[in-house]
């Protein structure tokens, strides 16, 4: 239910809307008349329009990117209606209310049929506001021009009774538009940006899917939520309150989705911390400003969780001093928990490595024991359980954890990942038939015996990459 109108507010918004004491004047028409020549500033150029048609009115101008106000109104917590223009008093009677294009937005994935839909871009609108109880005229001009090569001058033009009010809303709707609304903040090609892919991605990370050896992991959860727990303790031992942790070892062994498992939990705190995700230091300002940027948005929406994927391959030697002066410099960085994730370890700089208050915990994830490549089997076993032409018995996880030492659960998964359709024991070497322990019992399975097809595979990939490294 909309708030009741604010009596006086709604009595001079419809006045000015009706009654013009400069009847010449129109801004829907200024504005048409003004796309037709050489334009330097339409942004003067409608202020003085809208002052010459609403004199009574105080006028109050933002720029879209500051404030969205539709979407502010889209996620309900405002009104906005769209208000047909009276052509009847203008000299043009075919000009259009408003200017919009509809524009076809693709389907981030086809794969199941989807076949996009269509968004609607505005140029130049007119619109009843309401929000809590006031009322606002507001117009939305696309302006399109200036002197720069790539000219943006997007506006709302709010006009208002009472100037605070329109300030208050636009206070209100900044920090909305600030805030994360199932989101992740993903900084990108020199920009932060908002994902809600990937939120929607962390949210079926938990920390039962992660397997580990349990006091390590046990530790890592410890590590988080004591942290962002303990901001008073940190206060009364007067030491900066942040946190550094690097994960290392072989590719594929859980490190990123202990990450978002961590970023699962993180959310589910009372309140949320957010997660800000770094995919790389390119950007138009080089990788300096990027690295400016990122500390600048962790230190606005700490307590946070700043992670940083591939150290190793974002902070090499030329950005390394910079780097080091954003983490442990003059800034206050408090509430802020990074967390970097390197398959190489000995690459990092130990300045950054080794150096207490930067990054001063390390947790290695080594290729999984025996009992942790059954547990990873067991996983496989319930995510095809639904399956029936698949027959997956409890022995059949032992056995395919035997013949997959020093693998990694990426190189595991890789062997459930390609199926390649009925086998028999004709298409394996002998020596392979049998391996594992089960008996002649398990090669009646057709899985076990494709499982087996393609661990031969992956190990001699291995070997071979094995004898790259030394030639």
């Amino acid at each position: 239910m909309l708030p009741r109108r604010a009596a006086g507010a709604s009595a001079a918004i419809s006045s000015a809307d009706h009654h013009h004491p400069h009847p010449g004047s129109n801004p829907t028409r200024d504005f048409f008349d003004h796309t037709k020549a050489p334009r330097v500033n339409t942004d003067a150029f409608i202020t003085r329009s809208l002052k010459e048609h609403y004199p009574e009115l105080e006028l109050v101008v933002t720029p879209a990117y500051s404030c969205e106000l539709l979407a502010y109104a889209g996620a309900g917590l405002a009104s906005c209606e769209p208000i047909e223009e009276d052509a009847s008093g203008l000299k043009n009677r075919y000009l259009p209310s408003s200017l919009q294009w509809d524009i076809y937005i693709p389907p981030p994935r086809r794969l199941d049929g989807a076949l996009g839909g269509l968004g609607e871009q505005v140029l130049f609108a007119k619109y009843l506001y309401k929000w809590r109880g006031h009322e606002f005229l507001v117009y939305l001009v696309d302006g399109r021009d200036g002197t720069a090569g790539y000219p943006t001058v997007r506006n709302y033009y709010i006009l208002t009774a009472n100037k605070s009010q329109a300030q208050q809303l636009l206070l209100e709707a900044g920090r909305w538009g600030a805030d994360l609304h199932d989101e992740i903040w993903v900084f990108d090609q020199g920009y932060w940006q908002k994902s809600r892919e990937l939120y929607t991605s962390i949210q079926k990370a938990s920390w039962d899917q992660v397997i580990l050896d349990e006091a390590m992991k046990q530790s890592l959860i410890n590590d988080h939520v004591s942290f962002f727990e303990s901001r008073d303790t940190y206060a009364k031992l007067q030491v900066p309150w942040k946190r550094g942790i690097i994960y290392h070892g072989p590719p594929g062994n859980g490190k990123t989705i202990s990450i978002k498992a961590t970023m699962h939990m993180l959310y589910d705190m009372a309140p949320p911390v957010p997660t800000l995700y770094v995919r790389s230091l390119a950007s138009y300002g080089g990788p300096e400003a990027a690295i400016k940027q990122i500390f600048g948005k962790a230190r606005e929406f700490a307590p946070c969780y700043l992670v940083f994927e591939d150290l190793d391959s974002l902070i090499d030697d030329g950005v390394r001093s910079y780097f080091l002066n954003e983490v442990d410099g003059l800034k206050n960085n408090d509430g802020i928990f990074m967390v970097g994730s390197t398959n190489h370890l000995d690459r990092l700089d130990p300045g950054i490595a080794k150096r207490p208050s930067r990054f001063d915990r390390k947790y290695y994830f080594p290729d999984p024991d025996l009992a942790q490549r059954v547990a990873y089997c067991r996983f496989w076993q319930g995510k095809l359980a639904d399956n029936e032409e698949i027959e997956f018995p409890d022995k059949l996880c032992d056995a395919i954890a035997k013949i997959t030492d020093k693998f990694s659960f990426a190189y595991i998964q890789e062997a459930y990942d390609h199926p390649e359709g009925e086998l028999t024991t004709q298409d394996l070497d002998d020596d392979w038939v049998g391996v594992g322990g089960g008996g002649n019992e398990l090669e009646d399975l057709v899985l076990w015996v494709e499982i087996k097809k393609q661990v031969k595979i992956l190990r001699e990939g291995m070997e071979e990459k094995r004898r790259e490294q030394y030639l």
